[in-house]
């Protein structure tokens, strides 16, 4: 069940931005996303919040400035996703360019869960480092970083997750998101996170004459990895976020990004002088997560931080058969989850949480995220873990944290969950397989607390009807320019069409001709095969069709 809405707008601020030059359309739909003046349109790098303003960034500056000083050894420790990877790229690529001896590790999922672990600690160990920096990861781990302090090993934490009720005692944190820190931007990914920490470096390198005799080293080529860890980890794109991510594509497009992005690019065909948020988000982010899903992240990060196209080419094409792989694993379990569901009705629940002893733990966040999509429900999807206990992965709807649903949970039924962790719209957690049914329940009673009818009817808000002047690819090409993703969406528009032909392409999309007072239009609904009616009440997004040279608009339906 979905209803269709429009976005509102505040017409005054619409008619002051359409005074200022911009599209009378692009001044409705910026202003609905919260512009209110041009400025907030400049993705200028000189107009990123400054790294002074993100607490603890210039003690860990001073910190790693020492270590690099003294000469003493760093370990990374990474995340296993998309973010994770890029932000442990970073770390590598900008810390040597500063001098420090760096090394990384990233946890296999399978063996030793997430984050900074007591077990991870252990193996750290044996590559004898002075300090670990987290990167994605470290504002949980209270028991992983008293290991490190067991062992003589400092720790250095840089996060952007929610932090828990105690904070690990480390030298030194660095997470937009804990208490005192004023940093405008909370929704900075893992990699933005880092990035920040480099900036800070260089400018206390910078104090301490360190570049006196070399050359200071530009950390904007570092932007295109950033670009892609924001979008990745589906952050909300707020202005300083599209700054990052705008610099990082223009830097894509013009061939100036590292040699595994490229490769990315090249092996899933795309384009790499016209790659967009949507490359980064659904065609390069899932090959990176497909390494940590099925196999290890250590193989993405390589990716990442080769400089030599053969290589890259070769880890890219694994990436790739890894991406085909997980895809296929999703689909089988989708088809095992909707046969167990086939006699679901949702007005019977506010959530759902399933387990399937066949599932596969790297894949059960896709899996919930699919299911949550179809049922607009708040969705768990558990895996049994290698030692035993049952791996979560929820995804979430507007209206239910994720995150403070099962902190309620957990206050409630001490029992139930051994540990948990994220964000509003996603987080994982962990339980025994003998309290499955009980958390079902207790996870379902607190949906039903939280969450009220309106919410489990999915909205599509749209950006009202287009004139007929606004069918046109001056148009499509503006909005191409513009970064959208999570918190800035990218536009809808709605319209009645008839249609005046249908046929399916390679089994799975629908191509059409659509007709209308405007015109006439071609138009593609992905992933869907099913026969549209004679008439159609539409919710399309403009886009630009290449072939053989040639540019036409097209209208991508997503919706009817």
């Amino acid at each position: 069940m979905s209803k269709v809405t429009q976005r509102p707008f505040p017409a005054d601020i619409a008619a002051q931005l359409t005074e200022s030059g911009i599209r009378p359309l692009l001044a409705r739909i910026y202003a609905a996303r919260g512009i209110e003046n041009p400025a907030q349109l400049d993705t200028d790098i000189k107009r990123l919040l400054p790294f002074s303003l993100l607490k603890n960034a210039g003690q860990m500056a001073c910190l790693l400035a020492d270590a690099i000083a003294d000469n003493k050894k760093i370990l990374i420790v990474a995340d296993y996703d998309a973010d994770g990877a890029t932000a442990c790229a970073v770390a590598m690529r900008g810390l040597t360019v500063l001098g420090a001896r760096v090394d990384f590790i990233v946890p296999n999922r399978f063996e030793y869960g997430y984050g900074l672990t007591p077990e991870i600690v252990r193996l750290a160990k044996q590559s004898e480092p002075d300090i670990l920096l987290t990167v994605d990861n470290g504002i949980a781990s209270v028991e992983g970083v008293a290991e490190a302090a067991r062992l003589g090993i400092q720790v250095l934490v840089t996060d952007h997750h929610l932090p828990g009720d105690a904070l690990p005692d480390a030298l030194c944190i660095v997470n937009p998101n804990q208490s005192g820190c004023t940093f405008p931007s909370k929704n900075l990914a893992g990699v933005g996170v880092m990035f920040y920490v480099l900036m800070a470096l260089r400018a206390e390198m910078r104090k301490r004459g360190a570049f006196a005799l070399i050359a200071e080293p530009n950390l904007g080529n570092l932007l295109d990895l950033v670009a892609l860890g924001t979008v990745a980890d589906v952050v909300k794109l707020d202005e300083n976020n599209r700054i990052l991510v705008q610099q990082g594509l223009l830097r894509i497009r013009a061939g100036r990004s590292c040699t595994g992005i490229q490769a990315l690019l090249r092996v899933a065909r795309r384009q790499i002088a016209q790659a967009s948020a949507f490359e980064m988000g659904f065609i390069v982010g899932p090959r990176l997560n497909a390494a940590g899903r099925l196999e290890d992240m250590g193989l993405g990060i390589r990716c990442l931080l080769t400089d030599d196209a053969t290589e890259a080419d070769e880890i890219a094409a694994k990436l790739d058969a890894l991406n085909h792989e997980r895809r296929n694993i999703e689909a089988d379990m989708q088809d095992s989850a909707l046969a167990a569901l086939n006699v679901f009705d949702p007005a019977d629940s506010f959530s759902l949480a399933l387990f399937n002893e066949d599932w596969h733990q790297g894949v059960i966040g896709i899996l919930a995220s699919r299911l949550k999509d179809k049922f607009h429900r708040p969705v768990i999807a558990f895996a049994r873990s290698q030692t035993g206990e049952l791996k979560g992965s929820g995804r979430s709807i507007p209206g239910l944290h994720l995150r403070d649903a099962l902190d309620l949970v957990s206050k409630r039924q001490p029992h139930l969950i051994q540990k948990f962790g994220g964000h509003a719209m996603a987080a994982g957690l962990s339980i025994s397989e003998e309290h499955f049914n009980d958390f079902r329940l207790a996870f379902e009673a607190v949906a039903q607390e939280l969450l009220d009818a309106d919410a489990l009817v999915k909205t599509i808000a749209t950006d009202g009807e287009l004139d007929t002047n606004e069918f046109s690819l001056g148009i499509a090409r503006d909005l191409q320019r513009q970064v959208w993703g999570q918190g800035f969406p990218e536009p809808l528009f709605e319209g009645n069409f008839n249609i005046e032909s249908q046929r399916v392409l390679k089994e799975k999309h629908l191509k059409l001709k659509l007709s209308s007072p405007a015109g006439s239009f071609d138009a593609i609904r992905f992933f869907s095969a099913e026969p549209a009616p004679a008439n159609i009440h539409a919710v399309y997004s403009l886009s630009i069709n290449e072939y053989n040279g040639s540019e036409s608009l097209q209208l991508i339906v997503r919706h009817w």
